[in-house]
């Protein structure tokens, strides 16, 4: 059907009076040998149904994609900044000829992928791991700490991570909680489509990183689109922040907060910040695993949440509106505080903040021992408790450290302008 067309081919595809032509493309895990993938000259792939359709052959693959870039040159004047690859689109690749996606971490072949960056800083790389973001776990977590701390330590002058964005916040925040004393920028970056479409949001990303990597700022971030549009980046606290949506270059949003600033020339700060200072910074890796992320929802079985205190040592509930459970759910949450097993309350609405002192469900859930999570996102609350249960498993230290705002996320009221 497809005569000696071969992944990689440049092929013209006839069929109804109309002409597909582009780069023969590998199927997906769930192709089938009745359509082809072809690459347009746009850059956007379209899948064709070949029965009844002539396939034309144009010219070969070209060569696999070298990594034999020269090494770049940088100005001696620039700041050295340090950009840690843990996998994601804004860190790989296409094979056009293979249909493999393989890293494209080193110093030259982000140079050659984005040249902009040789104008911000000298940029040194290293490649942590090259994982799925939705693979990440509390040890990658521990890993990209550590790494961070030691760059920052080192002679850079602040931090750029390159990550998938399906749980970029979950790290991020995991990084704001375990690196204590930061002097320095941390800046979490990826992209929500690949470098190999018009439409990639990777180079406008990396290059605002970059760009946050040299400020005065001194927290772990996210940089991402600020619009749909390449206009600016928004620099978003990396415990208040969240991907709302699943494909828009601009999902990052700041919850229950405003944006610290926007990269577009140039990097503008505003708002209450850490700022850059002098000193060693250390990465304080104790997790406490054993903790769950438990949603509420109408007809929830209390066998699930007995499950969980059953095996956890801690406990984050995403309750209803202002932090409320269904009734079925107390006796489970009384044997929690029974047997020492930490509770708090987020909210589904993810805006806003709880309070269980207006209505008699959160009342009885104070009186229960849950601790009020304030206007942490569930995901954030989460993570901290991890990072709480690390360092001490005493119910009132861990109350008063789960009530208190460690890395920036617990805001002191609700701001009317946050909501948007």
């Amino acid at each position: 059907m497809l005569g000696e067309a071969r992944v990689g081919d440049r092929i013209r595809v006839l069929k109804g009076g109309r002409s597909y032509e582009g780069i023969l493309m590998p199927r997906s895990e769930l192709g089938d040998d009745r359509h082809v993938v072809i690459k347009l000259d746009n850059g956007y792939n379209i899948g064709v149904e070949v029965s009844n359709a002539r396939v034309e052959r144009l010219a070969p693959a070209e060569e696999p994609y070298s990594r034999a870039f020269p090494e770049p040159e940088f100005s001696p004047e620039k700041p050295e900044i340090t950009i840690l690859g843990t996998g994601g689109t804004i860190a790989s690749k296409i094979d056009y000829k293979t249909g493999a996606v393989h890293p494209s971490f080193t110093a030259a072949e982000i140079i050659n992928a984005v040249p902009e960056l040789a104008d911000v800083a000298r940029v040194k790389t290293k490649l942590l791991f090259n994982i799925l973001s939705e693979n990440m776990t509390p040890e990658h977590w521990k890993k990209i700490a550590s790494e961070v701390a030691k760059e920052l330590n080192g002679d850079a002058y602040g931090v750029v991570v390159a990550h998938g964005t399906d749980t970029m916040s979950f790290t991020a925040s995991a990084l704001a909680f375990m690196l204590k004393n930061l002097t320095k920028p941390v800046i979490f970056v990826g992209s929500q489509r690949s470098s190999d479409r018009p439409s990639s949001d990777a180079a406008l990303n990396l290059i605002a990183a970059a760009k946050v990597a040299c400020s005065e700022l001194a927290e772990v971030v996210v940089v991402m689109h600020a619009q749909s549009s390449d206009t600016t980046c928004a620099i978003h606290r990396a415990t208040k922040v969240r991907k709302m949506h699943s494909s828009r270059r601009d999902a990052f949003k700041s919850i229950n907060a405003l944006p610290l600033g926007e990269v577009g020339e140039d990097v503008r700060l505003f708002g209450s910040y850490r700022r850059r200072s002098e000193g060693e910074v250390y990465a304080d890796t104790r997790l406490e695993e054993r903790v769950a992320l438990f949603k509420v929802y109408p007809g929830v079985s209390e066998e699930l949440l007995e499950y969980c205190v059953d095996r956890y040592k801690g406990i984050v509930l995403e309750g209803t509106g202002l932090g409320h459970v269904p009734e079925n759910l107390l006796p489970a949450i009384e044997r929690a505080r029974e047997e020492g097993v930490a509770v708090v309350m987020t909210t589904t609405t993810l805006y806003g903040r709880v309070d269980m002192k207006v209505y008699s469900t959160g009342r009885r859930l104070l009186n229960l021992g849950v601790i009020p999570g304030e206007d942490m996102l569930p995901e954030v609350a989460y993570v901290k408790l991890m990072h709480v249960l690390g360092i001490t498993q005493n119910y009132e230290e861990v109350r008063g450290l789960m009530l208190r705002s460690l890395a920036g996320e617990i805001t002191e009221r609700s701001l009317a302008d946050a909501f948007y």
